[in-house]
């Protein structure tokens, strides 16, 4: 009797002193404005953790400029994946070392489970009349999206209006930054990432057009329904992929690889790329797709290998330090 009562207050001493099993959880490092989407898919994948597992999980966010966040991730943002909106800043984060080489091939549609394209947003009635990106140029319309050098999102509406110059130029390079250049000279401040350049519109009432992605002009007219904002789909936009990848040495250093490579590759299930056509983001999902065909004006999507042979040359020609992004700002 008395060793029985020994051996259960032993059992009970050591499951007393043996610690919980630690949560699963990650830091998932994204762009700007992608709160409400996260917050939206988060849930469901924890669900589909819970069930697939039986462990729960919770899902750490952080948000700013992408290519602010790929520098906060060398500075040692201990991301265990990464929602971008910019493949050079994967890149960046690839030649690091933090980061496969071969991140693209890791997932399919080269890592990007969604896409979308720069788009604009108009006050109530559209006054300006503004349809196309030659509108944005004229002395009377004041555009507003963030710093292409710190923003993803902005960096996109960039090269979307030189891609449109260049068509309507017959691919001259020299007309197609002056007209970048009168676009640059319209907008009235420069703000850091897009979830600021939407106050600045929205809440502070600057601006003829906000300049940001499809998906965000029709969640922003409804975040602010009261000010009647409508969307304009114009002739020609860049496709922007949404690129996704796992940060090898944080998840392998945090134990986080499993989840962290199931959270992405779950990006591409039936359940998720139905709440990203919800969001207004275009899906790589060919049934999704159909379903939301006719939520999404037909658009010629121009790309930025065709266009400019590719984001390595878009790196060393526009992006880089003296390039001709920096020239546009220069003459503006």
């Amino acid at each position: 009797m008395i060793t029985s009562k020994l051996r259960l207050a032993a059992l009970a001493l050591l499951l007393g002193s043996t610690p919980a099993l630690a949560q699963d959880k990650i830091l998932n490092v994204s762009y700007d404005i992608a709160r409400e989407l996260f917050e939206a898919l988060n849930p469901e994948f924890q669900t589909h953790w819970k069930d697939k597992t039986g462990r729960e999980v919770s899902i750490d966010q952080s948000h700013g400029g992408s290519s602010k966040q790929a520098r906060a991730i060398l500075e040692g943002l201990p991301a265990d994946v990464v929602t971008f909106n910019q493949e050079t800043d994967i890149d960046v984060l690839a030649k690091n070392g933090m980061v496969a080489e071969n991140w693209r091939e890791a997932l399919p549609n080269g890592a990007s489970p969604y896409y979308s394209m720069p788009a604009f947003l108009v006050r109530e009635g559209n006054p300006k009349g503004i349809k196309d990106w030659s509108d944005l140029a004229r002395d009377d319309v004041q555009p507003i999206f963030p710093n292409p050098k710190t923003s993803g999102n902005a960096r996109y509406t960039y090269l979307a209006a030189y891609a449109y110059a260049l068509q309507e130029n017959g691919g001259d390079h020299d007309k197609a930054q002056e007209f970048v250049g009168k676009i640059f000279a319209n907008v009235p401040v420069f703000d850091t990432g897009g979830r600021a350049a939407t106050q600045t519109f929205a809440e502070r009432s600057m601006g003829d057009v906000l300049v940001t992605f499809e998906a965000e002009t029709r969640g922003i007219a409804k975040q602010y329904a009261d000010q009647g904002f409508e969307a304009v789909t114009p002739s020609t936009s860049l496709f922007a992929a949404f690129p996704v990848a796992v940060v090898t040495e944080n998840a392998e250093k945090n134990g986080s690889l499993e989840i962290s490579t199931e959270y992405l590759n779950w990006l591409y299930s039936p359940e998720a790329q139905e709440t990203l056509a919800e969001h207004n983001y275009r899906t790589t999902d060919p049934d999704v797709t159909a379903k939301h065909a006719a939520d999404f004006p037909e658009v010629k999507l121009l790309t930025v290998d065709d266009v400019f042979g590719g984001w390595d040359k878009v790196q060393a020609e526009h992006l880089a330090e003296g390039g001709i992004l920096d020239k546009v700002f220069v003459n503006r």
